[in-house]
Parts: structure tokens; sequence; C-alpha cells
């Protein structure tokens, strides 16, 4: 149930980089923020072509 719980919590990325302490914080946000979606949209892309090869075969 917490792993629901926790999958389903907006962060508030706004808040976090107005209280942040320096610009490396604010940098390590975005990347943490960005880098998930970036590696589902590869994997997401990598397996679309993935299919898409096979199904030529």
């Amino acid at each position: 149930m917490n792993l629901l719980i926790t999958l389903f919590q907006q962060p508030d990325i706004e808040e976090k980089i107005k209280n942040a302490p320096d610009n490396s914080y604010v940098i390590g946000v975005l990347i943490g923020y960005l880098l998930p979606l970036i590696v589902l949209a590869a994997f997401a892309y990598l397996m679309f072509s993935y299919f898409k090869n096979k199904r030529k075969e």
C-alpha cells in the first residue's frame, strides 16, 4: 500500500527550486525529475523499434 501512495505523490518541483540553497541543488532536482522521463521514453522507443523490426521478419 505504501508503494502505491509513493507512486502517486506529486513532487513540488517549484517549491524545491525556490527553497534551494544553491544552484547545484537546482540542477540535481531537475536531473532527478527529468531523468526517469528520458529513460522511459528511450525504453518505449527501443521496444517499439524491436517489435516493428520483428514484425517485418
